[in-house]
């Protein structure tokens, strides 16, 4: 019962870990504005980036609905071609944007054939064009033509789910997805929300930049030591450009009980420009070919007007821009371009820096901000690592390298995965099914976070109070807790962005709001009332959390109260003490301190957690000074604590002497220093030095009690906050559900397109390969001209069914036609079948026949042979009855088979051949496998023999002397050894154990059966004498 209980657990420990395994994968997506990169990490599958539909690494980030129909990748990129109001990219800076702000007015600018209206948020939504989504014969289309830009995000990302997903050969719900440093908090909540809407859990969204310094320094740890090593990222995107500088060094971090020393990147300085990429070159050099094809004169038509025409010479510009990164000139050219005109053109790399010459201006200012956030210098930048397309751009590198004065850039990694591998990395290390090697990671929060409040003292007027929460490069996840000490009554305050006066007026003006959100406090002035009485007031505490996501959140708000503990006798040291302290620092708590919680994490410890009070407007010289003053005597005081206990130490030090001294001479003399009892074997010196270092450590802990203080009674109330999102305004949870809805049945209806895309694909070819086979030798052999003409009718009307189906028919229609023509052709493809394999299987069966009819005689001439067989004379009547109707079957088979024609049923059927065969192979495996456990019987021994326990026979000779005889002499002795033997007892029967043992020791080879007897008797007998060892050595 017991066994039983174990093995089932064991198989449900099994079946948990299979079904674990099976949904351990992680994913992440480097969410780039022009292409996504998608990687994996599963058992067995190391950092793997996903291929797509077209097997190739990176997909483009593109959503186009055509025809009823939604598309993703290289397909939606041809529609965008041929209708690009119904393809929809670069959405990513459209993210928590509303529809006033200056960069969707951009974004219109340059893609002005896009309907935006606003949203119930006020946020962009694209209204699609109705013309485009239908076909002649297709129902109605989407029932919500308007998308948000969260949706079409979505579906997005919902795409790279299912890739990987294929990719991985099991669901992924885990994702790490990257997103700019820039973004602020309005921009990371909308990604968070797409992700959502994908049904993806969000493990985190990591800045790109620092998924790259991850992915470089993952390979390279053993290159880093306790010396920070500083390195700058430049990364010239598809809309942006980012330098980073970081910094990688062996920190030490505590692990429960243990410390650890693991490696760790610092983001210490980040510089960007959102306008500064790719695709401001590509359309600049769109419009250059749009002037030259105009100049051209070949039509009348201007090539501006022209949307179609427009996205030919787009698609163009990106191509030809990437040649010219190799080439110093090439040729620009597109078929039927417009009015059924060519254009062909040749341009210069010398051109396309020209009329960038501006943007080229650009490319130092993010090298030169990031280097005065992080106040360094580029002698303390050990290399320069070039990422993103823009790079590739030799007048780029040449500028960087000015800027720089670096002659050599790193291209150490690969610019278009790094960020994919490093955020997948990240996602294994936060999934629970994963043991990765731990790589910190710091990274930055850009934009200054405070808090505002407001306050009145008596006889003054209202003053707003404001205190950073999270400075500038500030690192995360962090956690900081706020405390309001002046506040009795309910009150609210606003959580803002800080002093952004560091960014240009465009990138200001980029941010919706400058307000995030507004809290509102109620319950403390009940609570007040509540504790007033009996406890002292602490404040209000409110703990703010930044996650790894870079996403601030309010976790809770509580009041705080002390309630003190019974009064106790205070020495007089002690009172004095206390005056002093009093006088000095007195009760000024300054309103609106901000510390890091108690609460944060290893992590949290290291980010810089030292109290800070980053206020610039509320801290007056008086209590500066009165702070120095304290801090001032706590020193003194504490300097004085010092010097007493080293005066204890040298008067405990001078005791230890004098006992050294006296060892001999009993100390009863001295109160409170009398050693105990030790051990007598340990010597007594040693025992009354271990007893007084007890003793005095005794005594010192019982001062350092009576020192200490009761502790006060801590009462936390909780308070429910009220907040109020100012800068982006979430969607309902109702348009949340709403919205998933909408993408999952878009989800649906894109698997229902591919199952009858396959069953459409299905119906084809069975109708083109029937077709076709109807023309074959064999099929024309094996059928009459009446039956072939009958499905050369079926498979040309399911043809021409096929060629008039649409969107309209269903999927059953489609496996209906298939299931009628394969009804149809059954018999000819059966009968051709049977033709073409029955040589093969009369081959195999006389084979088999051949192998049989040896193994029969062989059994014949052993029954004879023996006395004692293997073989029942039943078996063997059996084994040949069964193969003379085996033999007989087949004759009178294969004649009837030639006498039939080959458009007629056959008569013999290779399934019944191979019945034969396994018929025959069953009998001899069964008599193959009894001569092998087959056991002969012992052979019958004469009277006059006895057998000794030494497995010796004795021999009664004429003279009555006793012959020792072995069965079977051992290697290298004599058979017979002369001696007289003591009478033995004889032994008791042998067991039915003993006798299964036996019986498996005579199926083991001779040799196999002499070493290991020889062996056993050798051991018993070892302490015979030598001559009588030879005796002994006998085999069973």
């Amino acid at each position: 019962m017991r066994q039983s209980t174990k093995i089932l657990a064991a198989l449900l420990l099994l079946g948990y870990l299979w079904t674990s395994a099976e949904g351990m994968a992680v994913m992440s997506v480097d969410l780039g504005n022009e292409f996504m990169k998608i990687a994996i990490v599963k058992p067995g599958v190391p950092m793997e980036i996903v291929l797509n539909k077209e097997s190739r690494r990176k997909t483009p980030v593109v959503v186009a609905f055509r025809n009823n129909e939604r598309e993703f990748g290289d397909q939606a990129m041809n529609t965008a071609v041929r209708y690009p109001a119904n393809a929809f990219l670069y959405l990513k800076d459209l993210l928590g944007k509303k529809v006033d702000n200056p960069v969707v007015k951009h974004y219109q600018q340059r893609f002005p054939y896009h309907n935006i209206v606003p949203s119930d948020t006020g946020t962009v939504m694209f209204q699609i064009d109705e013309v485009h989504l239908r076909s002649p014969h297709s129902k109605p289309s989407f029932g919500n033509t308007k998308y948000s830009v969260e949706e079409l995000l979505g579906m997005v990302l919902q795409e790279a789910k299912h890739l990987a997903e294929g990719f991985a050969e099991q669901p992924i719900s885990d994702v790490v997805i990257t997103v700019p440093p820039f973004f602020n908090q309005a921009e990371r909540r909308a990604m968070n929300l797409a992700a959502e809407y994908a049904g993806l859990k969000l493990l985190q969204l990591m800045n790109d930049n620092s998924a790259v310094a991850l992915n470089y320094g993952v390979f390279r740890r053993k290159e880093f030591n306790g010396t920070a090593q500083h390195y700058m990222f430049f990364d010239m995107g598809a809309t942006s450009t980012i330098v980073t500088i970081v910094g990688y060094q062996l920190v030490k971090t505590k692990e429960g009980s243990y410390t650890e020393t693991n490696p760790q990147v610092t983001v210490k300085g980040v510089g960007f420009d959102r306008d500064l990429g790719g695709l401001e070159f590509q359309l600049r050099f769109r419009d250059h070919l749009a002037r030259l094809f105009n100049g051209q004169k070949k039509t009348s038509s201007d090539v501006f007007q022209d949307k179609r025409a427009m996205g030919k010479l787009f698609k163009e510009a990106g191509r030809v821009k990437n040649v010219l990164s190799a080439n110093t000139d090439h040729f620009a050219q597109v078929e039927s371009l417009l009015d059924d005109q060519d254009f062909k053109a040749k341009v210069t790399r010398e051109e396309l820096e020209e009329m960038s010459q501006d943007m080229l201006d650009r490319v130092a200012k993010p090298i030169e901000d990031a280097l005065k956030v992080s106040q360094m210098t580029m002698g303390e930048i050990k290399e320069v690592i070039l990422m993103g397309g823009g790079t590739r751009m030799p007048k780029v590198q040449e500028l960087i390298s000015k800027a720089t004065g670096r002659q050599e850039l790193g291209k150490s990694i690969n610019t278009d995965e790094a960020a994919a591998l490093g955020a997948v990395y990240q996602a294994a290390f936060l999934s629970k099914g994963y043991r990765v090697k731990k790589f910190l990671v710091k990274d930055a929060n850009l934009y200054p976070i405070q808090v505002e409040f407001e306050r009145q003292k008596e006889g003054e007027a209202v003053k707003t109070i404001k205190r950073t929460l999270f400075g500038r490069m500030n690192p995360y996840p962090q956690k900081k807790v706020m405390t309001f000490n002046k506040h009795t009554e309910d009150f609210n305050f606003r959580v803002n962005y800080g002093d952004l006066s560091y960014l240009d007026e465009v990138d200001v003006k980029n941010f919706d709001s400058l307000n995030l959100t507004k809290v509102t406090l109620k319950g403390v002035k009940a609570a007040h009332e509540k504790h007033s009485k009996d406890a002292e007031s602490k404040g209000v505490k409110a703990h703010f959390r930044m996650d790894e996501s870079g996403i601030l959140t309010l976790d809770r708000v509580e009041s705080v109260y002390e309630k003190a503990p019974p009064p106790e006798e205070e020495s007089t040291l002690a009172k004095l003490g206390n005056t002093i302290s009093n006088f000095f620092s007195g009760k000024s708590e300054e309103e609106g301190n901000v510390e890091d919680s108690k609460e944060k994490d290893d992590k949290g410890k290291e980010n810089g957690g030292e109290k800070s009070t980053d206020s610039k407007d509320d801290t007056s010289e008086q209590d500066k000074k009165e702070k120095k003053q304290s801090d001032k005597a706590k020193e003194e005081e504490k300097e004085k604590k010092e010097e007493k206990t080293e005066n204890k130490k040298d008067t405990k030090a001078q005791k230890e002497e004098v006992k050294n001294e006296k060892k001999e001479e009993k100390t009863d003399q001295k109160k409170d220093e009398t050693p105990k009892e030790g051990k007598a074997d340990k010597g007594e010196q040693k025992g009354n030095e271990t007893t007084d270092k007890k003793d005095g450590d005794a005594a010192k802990n019982e001062t350092a009690e009576e020192k200490k203080p009761p502790k006060p009674v801590t009462i936390k109330e909780e308070i429910t906050p009220e907040s109020e999102i100012l800068d982006l305004l979430p969607p309902s949870e109702d348009a949340v559900k709403a919205s998933i809805k909408v993408l999952e049945k878009l989800k649906q209806k894109d698997e229902d397109k591919i199952k009858l895309q396959q069953a459409h694909n299905a119906l084809e070819s069975f109708i083109f390969d029937a077709q076709d086979k109807l023309y074959q030798e064999p099929y024309e052999q094996a059928s009459t001209e009446e039956e072939r003409s009958m499905l050369r009718e079926k498979l040309t009307a399911a043809s021409d069914w096929l060629d008039e189906s649409d969107v309209t028919n269903t999927i059953q229609e489609f496996k209906d036609q298939l299931k009628t023509l394969k009804d149809a052709t059954y018999a000819l493809y059966e009968r051709v079948r049977e033709h073409s394999e029955r040589p093969k299987a009369l081959e195999a069966l006389k084979d088999m026949l051949n192998y049989t009819d040896m193994f029969y005689k062989g059994v014949k001439n052993l029954t004879e042979s023996l006395d004692d067989q293997p073989y029942t004379e039943v078996e063997v009547t059996t084994l040949e009855k069964l193969i003379n109707e085996t033999k007989s079957w087949q004759k009178t088979n294969i004649k009837a088979q030639k006498d039939t024609p080959l458009t007629d049923k056959p008569v013999l059927l290779v399934e019944d051949i191979a019945v034969k065969i396994r018929a025959l192979d069953r009998e001899v495996k069964y008599l193959m496998n009894k001569a092998k456990t087959f056991v002969p019987k012992k052979p019958v021994k004469p009277k006059n023999e006895t057998e000794t326990p030494g497995n010796e026979t004795k021999i009664e000779t004429p003279n009555n002397e006793t012959k020792s005889e072995e069965e079977g002499p051992a290697e290298g002795q004599d058979s017979t050894t002369p001696g007289t033997e003591e009478p033995v007892e004889q032994p008791p029967p042998p067991t039915e154990e003993e006798n299964k043992n036996n019986e498996e020791k005579s199926e083991l080879p001779e040799s196999e059966e002499t070493d290991k007897t020889g062996k056993e008797d050798k051991s018993s007998e070892s302490k015979e004498t030598d001559s009588k060892k030879d005796d002994e050595h006998i085999e069973l």
